[in-house]
């Protein structure tokens, strides 16, 4: 009898594991066809548990100019964050809102330093911060990965 209720208490777990697997896999397949779902557009909270970002407000932020710094978002990282003043400013269009995120709490809490983006981060609520990332994460990204690059 204890054999019996082992083998069934592993089978539960078998189709427990398996049902998670199929779940995980159709999620991800759908995040991958959707670019829009790391900006959260399409009402999804952040991972970091901040305020639900708004496209409109960020797009209207990352034109105002900053008061610490007298530059917006896209005088620096150009038109939907896809064309930097110079190689060394990165492509934010299309980058997933948490890290965008993340990048401007840590600038603003000291934990990240730039001569520009650290002033400029400092000013900014929560609330900033998730649409300033909802809009960037929401552009078309011309990011690419580096693996395959000729040297």
């Amino acid at each position: 009898m204890p054999n019996a209720k082992h083998a069934q208490r592993l089978a539960i777990a078998l189709f427990a594991a398996f049902a998670l697997v199929a779940c995980s896999k159709e999620n991800t397949e759908a995040a991958a066809q959707d670019p829009g779902h790391a900006s959260g557009e399409h009402g999804a909270s952040s991972s970091a548990g901040r305020p639900k970002g708004h496209i409109a407000k960020g797009e209207e932020l990352a034109k105002a100019k900053g008061q610490a710094t007298g530059q917006s978002c896209v005088d620096c990282h150009g038109a939907e964050g896809n064309a930097p003043i110079d190689d060394t400013y990165p492509k934010l269009g299309g980058q997933y809102a948490d890290y965008l995120a993340h990048a401007l709490q840590a600038y603003r809490g000291g934990d990240r330093q730039h001569a520009l983006m650290s002033p400029q981060a400092a000013g900014l609520s929560d609330q900033d911060i998730s649409d300033l990332a909802a809009y960037f994460g929401s552009r078309p990204s011309q990011l690419r990965d580096l693996h395959n690059v000729n040297k």
